[in-house]
């Protein structure tokens, strides 16, 4: 359905709560190293849950790597940064959702290669600085299932 890429996450019960979420909406989760964890750290497993063997998930020794494994794709940037709601964007199956670590998002020289369209946020109350990683992509990833049907869904 959707490829999920997770750039350098820090925490890892996000990262399990996203297997989780991956293993239940069809979608793919790539996590971009370095990783802020080992992925058989326990707060993982529990997270996931006994979900692991149903995800797809796929670990990128760096940057280029990802880029490389979903050529010719239509990607976005969600960001506290961006200028466009993700509520106003027509997601199309095998779009990529590109989130960054807990602690400072995206890097500038990732943002810049994405287009004000393509660099989406979500809205927040004034004063807010962020939402969680695994609440965030799990507002945008049902979002993006519901303008698709829930494709796959029962």
């Amino acid at each position: 359905m959707f490829d999920i890429v997770l750039y350098q996450p820090e925490i890892p019960p996000n990262t399990g709560n996203l297997i989780r979420l991956a293993a239940n909406t069809g979608c793919r989760l790539h996590l971009v190293e370095p990783l802020g964890f080992d992925l058989s750290d326990k707060q993982v497993a529990r997270a996931g849950l006994d979900y692991h063997d149903m995800a797809c998930v796929t670990v990128h020794p760096d940057w280029e790597s990802v880029q490389a494994a979903l050529p010719g794709r239509n990607w976005f940037a969600l960001t506290t940064k961006g200028s466009r709601n993700y509520a106003t964007v027509a997601f199309q199956a095998n779009d990529v959702l590109l989130f960054g670590p807990e602690s400072r998002g995206l890097p500038p020289e990732v943002l810049a290669l994405f287009d004000a369209d393509h660099r989406l946020r979500l809205p927040m109350l004034p004063g807010s600085r962020s939402m969680n990683l695994s609440n965030a992509v799990s507002v945008v990833v049902f979002e993006a299932w519901r303008q698709n049907g829930f494709a796959g869904g029962a």
